[in-house]
């Protein structure tokens, strides 16, 4: 039928050869109307999905997912790819991205075997897809690899480390440059076009390959000449390409080419794919596509929650994030102290530094997507007598590890690490969560690490952490910011925490000693245990390190039960330790430790993934009650 969506007949990539290129403007239409319609009701990643489909379509046509393999980084990218490898309808539904049970925003092997390697963090395909494909050549498959990598993901060392050594071990690895913002070339004139294409066709390659085996051959000045020669081709192409740089590590450079021509990307794909040498195709392609709001402004339309497919991204009235409480609270101290610097990795305004950007637009540095080279810069600043800020998610922290202990804990410098999105995430599933960052850096000796469970405390720890002689991490939640925590509030004191909530007629039996960010679900705690006849007092730790260890066993030595309730893994974090604390102080309370599990944890939302590891209030008020029943019995 005439109007069947052309989207409904595509069960796996080998449809779309059935398609003729007059219906393929329609199918991109129809892909991005979904894609569009998918992420106002469930949030996700947008203006880069958009700016892929024709891409994506081409991709499909040419190669055979999933015998050959394409790799996308970074993989928030990858709705068109999961809408053609049979996850339109069915059991694992589009209308159910980044839903409990649905399907992942990111690509995911487990979920689909389209899916050649979960890519979540930047940078990574270039190395996986390098990996992927001498695998498959020392097992005598000919399976091609592609990686479809975007300009920004370009920004991490991680993907020159990969071109590098691709460039050295010349399989013909297709690297898919996805230019969508930082334009790497300029030429994208006719005579550049036309070289790119000359370069690929298969006489001029079979030409090639002869004159050159040819020139080698030649007696005695054969290697000479053959050097010669290839210098001076590289010369020529310098006057075409402003950047040699992919050429001068051994790759084939085509492009640039539009990103949104499906006959122009399909005739290119099929010469690129009789290479036998590395390639780098570089593909101009348009965020937004299609979306005008999208288009107008991609940066908004990058990451978003649930909005208006009719109306755009309108301001919500949720309440203050955690992420803007950080943002006024650095802004604030900056203002007072001109030492001051804040460094990002891509994420200005994901982690609340756009004011400051637009107050101290010297004292910003986005360094791209490179952690680690933005921690051993903040510890530069830090070495000249200024005062770092660097704000990153805590998942992304993972990659700085090596220079956050290498080069700012050993050398005692004062940089001030600020974990957005700590503890569990929703939506984005297992590559974002922050559930490893206690265990990381609690390990790290001259280091400091905080949990606020509220703006005043936030405010207060980054004013304590600027005038601290060593390093200091302080992590909290994505979601809203409590404006105060309790009447109880103190002043900071080192390595001790405060009382949210203290019987004042008898000894309460429970004491609910929580990381800042489940301030609210511990106060949810002990008012179920309240309303069940249980007194409890609640604890904010705030200082996860250093701990005055004689007030702690104090602590646990004035109730008969201590739950120690974290917003991080078990394995290695502040449980775990107070554990071991009240085994070595031989404290007389029965400890109870509520943490997450080791395991990477599945779709839903933050507060469906606290109920998962029992880390809402009902479920600590039942692991209450349940060892409290366990003693009594």
């Amino acid at each position: 039928m005439e109007d069947t969506p052309l989207l409904s007949q595509i069960d796996e990539p080998r449809d779309l050869l059935r398609l003729d290129y007059g219906v393929l403007p329609k199918l991109a239409a129809e892909i991005r109307n979904v894609i569009i319609e998918t992420v106002s009701l469930n949030g996700g990643h947008l203006a880069s999905n958009l700016g892929v489909v024709e891409l994506t379509i081409a991709l499909h046509r040419i190669f055979h997912s999933p015998h050959d393999k394409i790799v996308w980084d970074v993989g928030h990218q990858c709705y068109t790819h999961k809408l053609l490898t049979g996850r339109y309808t069915g059991g694992r539904a589009f209308s159910q991205l980044r839903q409990k049970g649905g399907i992942a925003g990111f690509p995911k092997h487990s979920e689909s075997p389209h899916d050649a390697f979960n890519t979540g963090h930047a940078s990574t395909s270039i190395s996986a897809a390098l990996g992927l494909l001498a695998g498959a050549r020392l097992k005598g498959s000919d399976q091609r690899l592609i990686a479809v990598i975007g300009d920004g993901a370009l920004t991490g060392g991680l993907a020159y480390e990969a071109l590098s050594h691709a460039g050295q071990l010349g399989l013909p690895l297709i690297v898919i440059l996805n230019d969508n913002a930082m334009s790497i070339s300029k030429n994208v004139g006719g005579l550049s076009k036309y070289l790119s294409r000359l370069s690929m066709k298969a006489k001029y390659q079979r030409f090639r390959r002869g004159f050159d085996a040819l020139l080698k051959k030649t007696p005695a000045v054969g290697e000479t000449l053959y050097n010669i020669i290839r210098r001076l081709k590289r010369a020529v192409k310098a006057v075409f390409y402003t950047d040699n740089f992919f050429v001068d590590l051994g790759f084939e450079y085509v492009g640039p080419i539009n990103g949104h021509n499906i006959p122009q990307l399909e005739s290119l794909l099929s010469d690129v794919r009789k290479l036998d040498h590395p390639v780098v195709v570089h593909v101009i392609t348009q965020k937004g596509k299609g979306y005008e709001f999208a288009e107008a402004n991609p940066s908004a339309y990058h990451g978003v929650g649930a909005f208006s497919k009719d109306e755009g991204i309108t301001e919500a009235s949720t309440g203050r994030s955690f992420t803007a409480a950080f943002g006024d609270a650095v802004v604030e101290a900056a203002a007072r102290n001109d030492a001051i610097a804040a460094i990002t990795a891509a994420m200005e305004h994901g982690t609340g530094l756009a004011r400051f950007k637009e107050r101290f637009p010297g004292r910003l540095f986005d360094v791209g997507i490179a952690e680690a080279h933005a921690v051993t810069f903040a510890a530069g600043l830090a070495y000249q007598g200024l005062r770092p800020v660097v704000a990153v998610y805590s998942t992304f922290a993972q990659r700085a590890c090596d220079q956050i202990i290498h080069d700012v804990s050993l050398q005692q410098l004062p940089v001030v690490f600020c974990l957005d999105r700590a503890g569990l995430v929703g939506g984005d599933g297992e590559t974002h969560q922050g559930l490893f960052d206690i265990a990381l850096f609690r390990m790290a000796p001259n280091m400091t690490l905080l949990a606020p469970a509220c703006r005043s405390e936030l405010k207060a720890m980054l004013e304590f952490a600027l005038s601290n002689r060593h390093a200091v991490v302080i992590r909290y939640p994505k979601g809203d910011c409590p404006e105060e925590c309790g009447a109880f509030a103190a002043p900071l004191e080192s390595g001790r925490g405060v009382f949210i909530r203290r019987n004042a007629v008898s000894r309460a039996p429970v004491c609910i000693a929580f990381t800042g960010s489940l301030y609210l679900q511990a106060l949810d705690a002990a008012d179920r245990l309240a309303s069940c006849g249980i007194d409890a007092d609640i604890y904010n730790l705030r200082f996860l390190k250093p701990v005055d260890e004689d007030y702690l066993a104090l602590l646990m030595n004035t109730y008969t039960t201590v739950v120690f309730a974290e917003e991080g893994v078990r394995s290695g974090g502040f449980c775990e330790y107070a554990a071991s604390l009240a085994v070595e102080r031989r404290c007389q309370a029965h400890i109870v430790t509520l943490a997450a599990g080791e395991q990477f944890d599945l779709l839903g939302s933050r507060d469906e993934l606290l109920h998962l590891h029992g880390l809402d209030g009902e479920g600590m008020a039942a692991a209450i009650r349940a060892r409290l029943d366990a003693r009594s019995g």
